[in-house]
C-alpha cells in the first residue's frame, strides 16, 4: 500500500506558498504534471480534496489548511531533527558517494556535479555496461545513484526503496568514417546504411539493438552487423575504415571519424537514472536527479548537430530541463 512520504509533505506546503501547482512545480524543479501527480496521490491517501481551483490560484479546501498545519510541524520537526544530527556528527562527511553508471559522455560532469551538492568524503563511479549489475549495486546498497539507459525487463525489477526517473529520450546519432560519401551529408538516411558493415555492442549490452533491427526493417533491410565490440578504441579504428555505428549524440568528430543525425530520429533510447531513498540521498533524490540533468545539459552542445537537434525537440526532455532550476548550492549539504 503505498504510504505518504516527506516529498508529499513539501509539495502540498509548497503549492499552498505559491498559491499555484505551476509555480510550486518550478520551485521544487518539477514539471506541472509531475507535481500535479503527486497531489492526487496526497488526496488519495488523506481521502480528500486538498485544494480547490479559483481564478485566484489554488485555495486549500477544510481538510487542506489541517494537512498543510500538520505538514508543516513534520518538516519542522524533521529539520530540527537533521539539525541536531549534523551538530552531533563527529565528523562533517556522511561517507563515500558511489555512482554507478554505463559509460557515458558526461559522467565526469555527474561527479563534480554530486561533489558540489552533497557532502560525502568522496565520490567515486563504479562503470559497467550491464544495467541489471548497476541495479544489482544499487540494490545491494553499493551504489547511492545509478544512471544506465533503459532495457526490457527494468519495469520488471522489484525495487524497494529506490526511486527510478526518465532523464531524457536520447536520439541516436551514426559514426562514420570521414572518408565516407556520408560524411558529407547533415543528416544520414538510415536507408543509406543498407550496404555498410556495422560496429555494435554485444547484445545483451545493446539497449538500441531491436531499434534499428525495427528500422532498418521498416525499409526493407537486415543491417550487416559484422563486429560485436565493447572497447571504445576498437571500435572507432573500425568506423574509420569504414564500418558504420550508433553513436551518443554529444559525440565530437574525432581523427577519421563524422558524427551526424539519422533523418527522422528513427532511433532513440532512454536514459534512467534511479536512487536509493536511504543514506546520502535520503529526502534528496530530486537534487540526485539535478545533478544528472546537469551534468548532460553541460555535455549537449559538444556537437553542433546536437544542439540544434536540442533546441528543435523541447518535448524529449522535459524533465530535464525541469530539473535544472535547481541550481547548485553554495557548498555542498
Amino acid at each position: 500500500m503505498a504510504e505518504l512520504e516527506l516529498r508529499h509533505l513539501r509539495a502540498v506546503c509548497a503549492i499552498a506558498e505559491e498559491g499555484s501547482v505551476t509555480k510550486a512545480a518550478a520551485r521544487l524543479g518539477l514539471t506541472q504534471p509531475a507535481l500535479s501527480a503527486q497531489l492526487r496521490s496526497v488526496e488519495r491517501l488523506v481521502g480528500g480534496q486538498l485544494f480547490e481551483r479559483t481564478p485566484a490560484g489554488s485555495v486549500p479546501t477544510d481538510l487542506g489548511r489541517y494537512v498543510i498545519r500538520s505538514a508543516h510541524v513534520v518538516l519542522d520537526d524533521l529539520s530540527q531533527l537533521l539539525s541536531s544530527a549534523r551538530e552531533r556528527a563527529s565528523v562533517p562527511s556522511q561517507g563515500p558517494f558511489v555512482a554507478a553508471a554505463m559509460p557515458m559522455l558526461w559522467v565526469s560532469q555527474l561527479v563534480d556535479e554530486l561533489r558540489a551538492r552533497f557532502r560525502c568524503t568522496e565520490v567515486r563511479t563504479e562503470i559497467d555496461w550491464s544495467w541489471q549489475t548497476l541495479l544489482d549495486m544499487l540494490v545491494s546498497k553499493r551504489a547511492n545513484l545509478a544512471v544506465f539507459d533503459y532495457f526490457e525487463g527494468v519495469d520488471r525489477r522489484h525495487l524497494t526503496g529506490i526511486e527510478v526517473r526518465t532523464l531524457l529520450h536520447e536520439p541516436q546519432f551514426v559514426a562514420v568514417s570521414a572518408e565516407s560519401p556520408l560524411a558529407g551529408y547533415e543528416v544520414v538516411p538510415l536507408g543509406e546504411l543498407e550496404k555498410y558493415d556495422w560496429v555494435a555492442l554485444p547484445p545483451e549490452y545493446d539497449s538500441a539493438r531491436m531499434q534499428l533491427h525495427t528500422a532498418c526493417a521498416a525499409l526493407g533491410f537486415t543491417p550487416r552487423i559484422t563486429h560485436h565490440v565493447i572497447e571504445t578504441g576498437n571500435a572507432r579504428a573500425l568506423v574509420a575504415n569504414g564500418a558504420v555505428s550508433l553513436a551518443s549524440p554529444a559525440s565530437r568528430n574525432w581523427d577519421g571519424i563524422a558524427i551526424r543525425p539519422l533523418a527522422g530520429d528513427p532511433i532513440s533510447i532512454r536514459v534512467m537514472v534511479a536512487t536509493r531513498n536511504d543514506g546520502l540521498v535520503a529526502g534528496r533524490a530530486h537534487e540526485a536527479f539535478a545533478c544528472a540533468a546537469h551534468a548532460y545539459r553541460a555535455v549537449v552542445d559538444r556537437n553542433p548537430h546536437f544542439t540544434k537537434w536540442w533546441a528543435d525537440h523541447p518535448e524529449a526532455h522535459v524533465e530535464l530541463d525541469a530539473a535544472l532550476r535547481l541550481a547548485r548550492p553554495s557548498s555542498p549539504q
